[in-house]
Protein backbone atom coordinates (compact mmCIF):
# COMPACT_ATOMS: atom_id res chain seq x y z
CA UNK A 1 0.00 0.00 0.00
CA UNK A 2 1.04 3.65 -0.72
CA UNK A 3 1.57 5.67 2.25
CA UNK A 4 3.06 8.63 0.59
CA UNK A 5 1.90 11.92 0.69
CA UNK A 6 0.29 13.89 -2.35
CA UNK A 7 2.56 17.12 -3.49
CA UNK A 8 -0.28 19.22 -2.02
CA UNK A 9 -0.37 17.24 1.28
CA UNK A 10 3.06 17.90 1.38
CA UNK A 11 3.13 21.31 0.62
CA UNK A 12 0.66 21.97 3.55
CA UNK A 13 2.93 20.19 6.04
CA UNK A 14 5.75 22.08 4.80
CA UNK A 15 3.85 25.23 5.00
CA UNK A 16 2.75 24.62 8.47
CA UNK A 17 5.61 23.86 10.08
CA UNK A 18 7.40 26.67 9.05
CA UNK A 19 4.59 29.31 9.93
CA UNK A 20 4.58 27.24 13.44
CA UNK A 21 7.87 26.99 13.61
CA UNK A 22 8.46 30.89 13.29
CA UNK A 23 5.31 31.77 15.42
CA UNK A 24 4.04 29.17 17.56
CA UNK A 25 7.72 28.49 19.35
CA UNK A 26 7.33 26.97 23.01
CA UNK A 27 7.57 30.65 24.84
CA UNK A 28 5.36 31.94 22.54
CA UNK A 29 2.63 29.40 23.32
CA UNK A 30 3.13 29.94 27.12
CA UNK A 31 2.25 33.66 26.86
CA UNK A 32 -0.80 32.88 24.90
CA UNK A 33 -2.01 30.23 27.12
CA UNK A 34 -1.63 32.24 29.99
CA UNK A 35 -3.29 35.13 28.60
CA UNK A 36 -7.07 36.54 29.27
CA UNK A 37 -8.27 35.02 25.81
CA UNK A 38 -5.73 31.55 25.69
CA UNK A 39 -5.50 31.46 21.89
CA UNK A 40 -4.67 34.27 18.90
CA UNK A 41 -7.22 34.81 16.32
CA UNK A 42 -4.98 36.16 14.20
CA UNK A 43 -3.24 32.88 13.93
CA UNK A 44 -6.36 31.26 13.42
CA UNK A 45 -6.77 33.50 10.69
CA UNK A 46 -3.25 32.83 9.02
CA UNK A 47 -4.62 29.04 9.49
CA UNK A 48 -7.76 30.10 6.96
CA UNK A 49 -4.97 31.79 4.79
CA UNK A 50 -2.76 29.07 4.29
CA UNK A 51 -6.15 27.02 3.55
CA UNK A 52 -6.06 24.40 6.46
CA UNK A 53 -9.46 25.24 7.27
CA UNK A 54 -10.25 24.15 3.71
CA UNK A 55 -8.24 21.34 3.02
CA UNK A 56 -10.88 18.14 4.48
CA UNK A 57 -13.78 19.79 2.49
CA UNK A 58 -14.65 19.24 -1.17
CA UNK A 59 -14.63 21.94 -4.05
CA UNK A 60 -18.71 21.75 -4.08
CA UNK A 61 -17.96 22.59 -0.92
CA UNK A 62 -15.75 25.91 -1.19
CA UNK A 63 -12.73 23.11 -0.11
CA UNK A 64 -9.68 21.63 -1.32
CA UNK A 65 -10.61 18.36 -2.16
CA UNK A 66 -9.57 16.90 0.75
CA UNK A 67 -10.33 14.47 3.56
CA UNK A 68 -9.37 12.81 6.65
CA UNK A 69 -5.52 12.38 5.69
CA UNK A 70 -5.13 15.50 5.43
CA UNK A 71 -6.70 16.47 8.46
CA UNK A 72 -4.45 14.09 9.50
CA UNK A 73 -1.26 15.82 8.58
CA UNK A 74 -2.46 19.23 9.94
CA UNK A 75 -3.11 17.85 13.34
CA UNK A 76 0.54 15.95 13.57
CA UNK A 77 2.06 19.44 12.99
CA UNK A 78 -0.59 20.69 15.33
CA UNK A 79 0.98 18.22 18.10
CA UNK A 80 4.22 18.90 17.69
CA UNK A 81 3.85 22.50 18.51
CA UNK A 82 0.61 22.17 21.14
CA UNK A 83 -1.48 24.30 19.06
CA UNK A 84 -4.54 25.27 20.85
CA UNK A 85 -6.79 26.91 18.43
CA UNK A 86 -9.86 24.44 18.01
CA UNK A 87 -9.08 22.90 14.56
CA UNK A 88 -10.89 19.82 15.61
CA UNK A 89 -14.51 20.92 17.44
CA UNK A 90 -14.90 23.24 14.03
CA UNK A 91 -13.21 21.82 11.49
CA UNK A 92 -13.54 17.88 12.49
CA UNK A 93 -16.88 18.10 14.47
CA UNK A 94 -19.33 21.35 13.46
CA UNK A 95 -17.24 20.99 9.39
CA UNK A 96 -18.00 17.05 10.03
CA UNK A 97 -21.59 17.30 10.43
CA UNK A 98 -22.45 20.24 7.53
CA UNK A 99 -20.02 17.59 5.20
CA UNK A 100 -22.24 15.02 5.77
CA UNK A 101 -25.95 15.75 6.86
CA UNK A 102 -25.89 19.48 6.21
CA UNK A 103 -28.84 21.28 4.03
CA UNK A 104 -27.88 23.08 1.36
CA UNK A 105 -28.70 26.05 3.57
CA UNK A 106 -27.04 25.33 6.76
CA UNK A 107 -23.52 25.03 4.38
CA UNK A 108 -24.61 27.99 2.12
CA UNK A 109 -24.49 30.05 5.93
CA UNK A 110 -21.71 28.22 7.60
CA UNK A 111 -19.15 26.56 5.68
CA UNK A 112 -18.16 29.48 4.04
CA UNK A 113 -17.57 31.36 7.20
CA UNK A 114 -15.83 28.38 8.92
CA UNK A 115 -13.46 27.97 5.91
CA UNK A 116 -12.62 31.56 5.73
CA UNK A 117 -11.62 31.57 9.90
CA UNK A 118 -14.53 33.89 10.72
CA UNK A 119 -16.80 31.30 12.23
CA UNK A 120 -15.34 29.07 15.31
CA UNK A 121 -17.99 26.31 16.30
CA UNK A 122 -17.98 24.42 19.92
CA UNK A 123 -19.06 20.36 19.40
CA UNK A 124 -21.38 20.15 23.01
CA UNK A 125 -21.86 16.55 23.32
CA UNK A 126 -20.34 15.43 26.41
CA UNK A 127 -23.18 15.29 29.71
CA UNK A 128 -21.84 15.00 33.51
CA UNK A 129 -23.54 11.25 34.23
CA UNK A 130 -22.73 10.53 30.13
CA UNK A 131 -19.25 8.83 30.52
CA UNK A 132 -17.97 8.29 26.93
CA UNK A 133 -21.71 6.81 25.74
CA UNK A 134 -22.54 9.38 23.10
CA UNK A 135 -26.44 7.81 23.60
CA UNK A 136 -26.24 8.61 27.23
CA UNK A 137 -28.35 11.86 26.94
CA UNK A 138 -30.72 14.04 29.73
CA UNK A 139 -30.62 17.43 27.26
CA UNK A 140 -33.71 17.48 25.81
CA UNK A 141 -35.13 19.39 22.57
CA UNK A 142 -39.16 19.41 22.25
CA UNK A 143 -40.52 20.76 19.35
CA UNK A 144 -42.45 23.41 19.46
CA UNK A 145 -44.07 24.89 16.64
CA UNK A 146 -40.99 26.12 13.92
CA UNK A 147 -38.61 25.36 16.43
CA UNK A 148 -37.23 23.45 19.21
CA UNK A 149 -36.55 24.21 23.36
CA UNK A 150 -33.29 22.97 24.43
CA UNK A 151 -32.95 22.29 28.03
CA UNK A 152 -30.01 20.85 30.05
CA UNK A 153 -25.90 20.77 30.49
CA UNK A 154 -23.11 19.52 28.36
CA UNK A 155 -19.46 18.96 29.62
CA UNK A 156 -16.53 20.20 29.40
CA UNK A 157 -17.02 21.97 25.69
CA UNK A 158 -13.69 22.33 24.43
CA UNK A 159 -13.04 25.99 22.58
CA UNK A 160 -16.24 27.00 24.06
CA UNK A 161 -15.20 30.22 25.65
CA UNK A 162 -13.85 31.17 21.63
CA UNK A 163 -16.95 29.80 19.74
CA UNK A 164 -19.77 32.15 18.58
CA UNK A 165 -21.81 28.52 17.29
CA UNK A 166 -22.46 25.37 19.19
CA UNK A 167 -23.35 21.98 17.79
CA UNK A 168 -25.53 20.06 20.40
CA UNK A 169 -26.19 16.52 20.82
CA UNK A 170 -30.18 16.35 22.34
CA UNK A 171 -32.47 13.92 22.53
CA UNK A 172 -36.17 14.47 20.56
CA UNK A 173 -37.64 11.53 22.05
CA UNK A 174 -37.32 8.25 24.13
CA UNK A 175 -35.24 7.85 27.40
CA UNK A 176 -31.96 9.19 28.55
CA UNK A 177 -29.66 5.83 26.77
CA UNK A 178 -31.72 4.94 24.18
CA UNK A 179 -30.62 5.04 21.33
CA UNK A 180 -33.01 6.16 18.68
CA UNK A 181 -34.68 9.75 19.70
CA UNK A 182 -31.21 11.65 19.24
CA UNK A 183 -30.62 14.24 16.83
CA UNK A 184 -28.33 17.24 16.66
CA UNK A 185 -28.80 21.15 16.25
CA UNK A 186 -26.78 24.52 15.72
CA UNK A 187 -27.22 26.89 18.23
CA UNK A 188 -26.05 30.33 18.36
CA UNK A 189 -23.95 30.78 21.70
CA UNK A 190 -25.35 34.12 22.44
CA UNK A 191 -28.79 32.79 22.10
CA UNK A 192 -31.29 33.47 25.15
CA UNK A 193 -31.31 31.26 27.80
CA UNK A 194 -27.27 29.92 27.26
CA UNK A 195 -25.00 30.45 30.28
CA UNK A 196 -21.45 29.07 30.32
CA UNK A 197 -18.78 28.60 33.23
CA UNK A 198 -15.87 28.91 31.45
CA UNK A 199 -11.88 27.61 32.71
CA UNK A 200 -8.96 26.48 31.57
CA UNK A 201 -7.75 23.05 31.05
CA UNK A 202 -4.57 21.12 32.16
CA UNK A 203 -3.23 21.04 28.67
CA UNK A 204 -3.38 24.77 28.32
CA UNK A 205 -6.71 25.05 25.82
CA UNK A 206 -10.11 26.49 27.43
CA UNK A 207 -13.59 24.54 28.06
CA UNK A 208 -16.87 25.83 28.99
CA UNK A 209 -19.66 23.91 31.46
CA UNK A 210 -22.89 25.18 28.98
CA UNK A 211 -26.32 25.55 30.65
CA UNK A 212 -29.58 25.55 28.29
CA UNK A 213 -32.34 26.78 30.40
CA UNK A 214 -35.68 26.80 27.72
CA UNK A 215 -33.54 27.94 24.35
CA UNK A 216 -35.35 28.60 21.21
CA UNK A 217 -33.43 26.96 18.03
CA UNK A 218 -35.28 27.14 14.68
CA UNK A 219 -36.40 24.16 13.14
CA UNK A 220 -33.96 24.78 9.99
CA UNK A 221 -30.80 24.31 12.36
CA UNK A 222 -31.34 20.89 12.93
CA UNK A 223 -28.64 18.50 11.20
CA UNK A 224 -29.47 15.38 9.53
CA UNK A 225 -32.69 13.44 10.64
CA UNK A 226 -34.81 13.89 13.78
CA UNK A 227 -34.11 11.12 16.14
CA UNK A 228 -32.03 9.14 13.90
CA UNK A 229 -28.32 11.22 14.27
CA UNK A 230 -26.61 8.28 16.59
CA UNK A 231 -25.18 6.92 13.84
CA UNK A 232 -23.89 10.31 11.93
CA UNK A 233 -22.92 11.30 15.61
CA UNK A 234 -20.65 8.03 15.97
CA UNK A 235 -19.02 8.74 12.72
CA UNK A 236 -17.90 12.34 13.37
CA UNK A 237 -16.69 11.08 16.69
CA UNK A 238 -14.80 8.66 15.19
CA UNK A 239 -13.38 11.34 12.72
CA UNK A 240 -12.44 13.66 15.80
CA UNK A 241 -10.79 10.32 17.64
CA UNK A 242 -8.52 9.84 15.01
CA UNK A 243 -7.45 13.63 14.15
CA UNK A 244 -6.82 13.44 18.07
CA UNK A 245 -4.46 10.15 17.05
CA UNK A 246 -2.26 12.34 14.42
CA UNK A 247 -1.88 15.10 17.17
CA UNK A 248 -0.53 12.72 19.74
CA UNK A 249 1.50 11.30 16.68
CA UNK A 250 3.25 14.68 16.54
CA UNK A 251 3.70 15.31 20.55
CA UNK A 252 5.18 12.14 20.99
CA UNK A 253 7.83 12.65 18.09
CA UNK A 254 8.77 15.87 20.24
CA UNK A 255 8.65 14.26 23.36
CA UNK A 256 10.70 11.45 22.56
CA UNK A 257 13.02 13.95 20.53
CA UNK A 258 13.58 15.97 23.60
CA UNK A 259 14.59 13.81 25.78
CA UNK A 260 17.15 12.14 23.74
CA UNK A 261 18.33 15.16 23.44
CA UNK A 262 18.26 15.97 26.95
CA UNK A 263 19.90 13.02 27.81
CA UNK A 264 23.00 14.00 25.66
CA UNK A 265 23.33 16.90 28.09
CA UNK A 266 22.83 16.18 31.33
CA UNK A 267 25.50 14.63 32.98
CA UNK A 268 25.91 12.61 35.91
CA UNK A 269 29.01 11.34 37.54
CA UNK A 270 30.66 13.53 34.89
CA UNK A 271 29.32 11.27 31.50
CA UNK A 272 26.26 11.52 29.76
CA UNK A 273 23.09 9.99 31.15
CA UNK A 274 22.71 9.01 27.45
CA UNK A 275 25.28 6.82 27.76
CA UNK A 276 23.51 4.34 30.49
CA UNK A 277 22.89 1.67 28.53
CA UNK A 278 19.60 1.37 31.04
CA UNK A 279 18.08 4.62 29.68
CA UNK A 280 19.51 4.19 25.59
CA UNK A 281 17.12 0.96 26.22
CA UNK A 282 13.92 3.13 27.44
CA UNK A 283 14.50 5.62 24.95
CA UNK A 284 14.33 2.99 22.05
CA UNK A 285 11.32 1.73 23.62
CA UNK A 286 9.60 5.48 23.40
CA UNK A 287 10.72 5.32 20.05
CA UNK A 288 9.29 1.87 19.15
CA UNK A 289 5.78 3.12 20.80
CA UNK A 290 5.55 6.08 19.12
CA UNK A 291 6.33 4.46 15.30
CA UNK A 292 3.36 2.04 16.58
CA UNK A 293 1.25 4.55 17.22
CA UNK A 294 1.95 6.08 13.66
CA UNK A 295 0.98 2.93 11.74
CA UNK A 296 -2.48 2.68 13.81
CA UNK A 297 -3.09 5.93 12.86
CA UNK A 298 -2.63 5.57 9.42
CA UNK A 299 -4.70 2.67 9.41
CA UNK A 300 -7.55 4.10 11.01
CA UNK A 301 -7.37 7.18 8.95
CA UNK A 302 -7.49 5.16 5.90
CA UNK A 303 -10.26 3.07 7.23
CA UNK A 304 -12.78 5.74 7.84
CA UNK A 305 -14.79 5.72 4.81
CA UNK A 306 -14.90 1.92 4.93
CA UNK A 307 -18.23 0.14 6.70
CA UNK A 308 -19.27 0.95 10.27
CA UNK A 309 -18.00 -2.06 12.20
CA UNK A 310 -14.95 -2.11 10.26
CA UNK A 311 -14.55 1.18 10.67
CA UNK A 312 -15.57 1.43 14.66
CA UNK A 313 -12.70 -1.20 15.24
CA UNK A 314 -9.69 0.24 12.99
CA UNK A 315 -10.83 3.64 15.35
CA UNK A 316 -10.40 2.06 18.89
CA UNK A 317 -7.47 -0.28 17.87
CA UNK A 318 -6.07 3.50 17.51
CA UNK A 319 -7.21 5.16 20.25
CA UNK A 320 -5.77 2.09 22.60
CA UNK A 321 -2.18 2.15 20.86
CA UNK A 322 -2.56 6.16 21.14
CA UNK A 323 -3.55 5.95 24.75
CA UNK A 324 -0.97 3.71 26.11
CA UNK A 325 1.96 4.75 24.14
CA UNK A 326 1.32 8.68 24.74
CA UNK A 327 0.98 7.59 28.53
CA UNK A 328 4.75 5.66 28.38
CA UNK A 329 6.22 7.83 26.00
CA UNK A 330 4.97 10.74 28.21
CA UNK A 331 6.23 9.21 31.49
CA UNK A 332 9.54 8.36 30.31
CA UNK A 333 9.96 11.32 29.21
CA UNK A 334 9.31 13.05 32.41
CA UNK A 335 11.49 10.13 34.21
CA UNK A 336 14.71 10.98 32.43
CA UNK A 337 14.47 14.45 32.84
CA UNK A 338 13.58 14.21 36.30
CA UNK A 339 12.38 17.15 38.50
CA UNK A 340 13.37 19.56 36.05
CA UNK A 341 10.47 17.49 33.58
CA UNK A 342 7.77 18.81 35.95
CA UNK A 343 8.44 22.48 35.83
CA UNK A 344 6.27 25.25 33.93
CA UNK A 345 9.14 26.52 31.93
CA UNK A 346 10.34 23.27 30.23
CA UNK A 347 8.39 22.19 27.17
CA UNK A 348 8.19 18.44 27.75
CA UNK A 349 5.68 18.54 30.49
CA UNK A 350 3.45 20.57 28.54
CA UNK A 351 3.76 17.07 26.18
CA UNK A 352 2.99 14.95 29.22
CA UNK A 353 0.02 16.33 30.10
CA UNK A 354 -1.26 16.97 26.41
CA UNK A 355 -0.54 13.39 26.07
CA UNK A 356 -2.48 12.62 29.34
CA UNK A 357 -5.20 14.31 28.66
CA UNK A 358 -5.59 12.90 25.08
CA UNK A 359 -6.15 9.77 26.68
CA UNK A 360 -9.67 10.63 28.17
CA UNK A 361 -11.01 12.00 25.10
CA UNK A 362 -13.41 10.50 23.10
CA UNK A 363 -13.56 7.45 25.32
CA UNK A 364 -10.13 5.82 27.24
CA UNK A 365 -8.50 2.90 27.56
CA UNK A 366 -10.39 1.14 28.66
CA UNK A 367 -13.49 2.42 26.80
CA UNK A 368 -11.76 1.52 22.96
CA UNK A 369 -10.62 -1.70 24.63
CA UNK A 370 -14.29 -2.71 25.23
CA UNK A 371 -15.41 -1.37 22.20
CA UNK A 372 -13.46 -3.32 20.56
CA UNK A 373 -13.84 -6.96 22.05
CA UNK A 374 -17.95 -5.90 21.77
CA UNK A 375 -17.75 -5.07 17.67
CA UNK A 376 -15.20 -8.07 17.17
CA UNK A 377 -17.73 -10.62 19.08
CA UNK A 378 -20.46 -9.07 16.50
CA UNK A 379 -17.84 -9.99 13.55
CA UNK A 380 -17.82 -13.49 14.89
CA UNK A 381 -21.00 -14.08 15.14
CA UNK A 382 -22.08 -12.85 11.42
CA UNK A 383 -19.32 -15.00 10.77
CA UNK A 384 -21.14 -17.85 12.51
CA UNK A 385 -23.60 -16.97 10.45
Amino acid sequence: MDFNFSEEQTMIRDSLARLLRDQYDFDTRRKVVASESGWRPEMWQQFAELGLLAAPFSEEDGGLGGGAIDSMVIMEEFGKALVVEPYVPTIVCAGGFLKHAGTAEQKSEHLEAIIGGERVFAFAYSEPRGRYDLHDLETTAKKDGDSYTLNGHKAVVIGAPWADHLVVTARTSGDRRDKDGISVFIVKKDSDGITTRDYPTVDGRRASEVYFENVSVPAGNLTGEEGKALPLIERIVDEATVATCAEAMGAMGVAHKQTVEYSKQRKQFGVAIGKFQVLQHRMVDMFMEHEQSISMTYMATLKLDEDEVTRKKAVSAAKVRIGQGGRFVGQEAIQIHGGMGMTDELAVGHYFKRLTMIDSEFGNVDFHMRRYSRLSGEDQAMAAE
